[in-house]
Order: C-alpha cells, then sequence, then structure tokens
C-alpha cells in the first residue's frame, strides 16, 4: 500500500473532531482517493486514531464493530437515529 494515500487517510481522520463523523467516502474524498474501501483497509490496519468516527454512507455503524462504535460515538454526545448517525 503506497505510504502516501496511507499517511492522507489517517490525517483525515485524526482531524476528526469528538463528537463527528465522516463517512468513508467523505475521508476517501478528503484524503484525494476514490475508493472507501481502501480507507476501511487503511484503518483496518492502523492503530490510535479515531477509527470510531468513520461511518457507513447510509449512517449506521460498521457492522461487526457496531456495538463498541456505537458506545464510543454516545459517549462523545453523538445521536443515533434508529440505528443511523444523526448528522
Amino acid at each position: 500500500m503506497d505510504d502516501a494515500r496511507v499517511k492522507r487517510v489517517r490525517a483525515v481522520v485524526a482531524a476528526i473532531p469528538a463528537g463527528e463523523v465522516l463517512s468513508y467516502g467523505e475521508v476517501a474524498g478528503r484524503a484525494g482517493l476514490q475508493s472507501a474501501r481502501l480507507v476501511g483497509r487503511i484503518l483496518a490496519e492502523s492503530h490510535g486514531l479515531p477509527w470510531h468516527r468513520v461511518i457507513r454512507a447510509d449512517g449506521t455503524p460498521t457492522p461487526h464493530l457496531a456495538a463498541q462504535q456505537i458506545a464510543l460515538l454516545r459517549a462523545e454526545g453523538v445521536r443515533l437515529v434508529k440505528g443511523r448517525i444523526a448528522r
């Protein structure tokens, strides 16, 4: 994986303020990437980032980490309505 792309994604995710979220596609766009899936892959291999602030395009949490992600987001004051992040 290209180190420059990884650094850009990490920088975008690290800059998401507490209580706010971005979708994988929004992170990709801000990092200059075409692929939201690549963002997911980079996050899966990265540690120490606020990964919980990155959600799916439909506003839902990442399925296999949903309980943990929801708990972390709620602790930051993020509201969910019918299982989706209220944006």
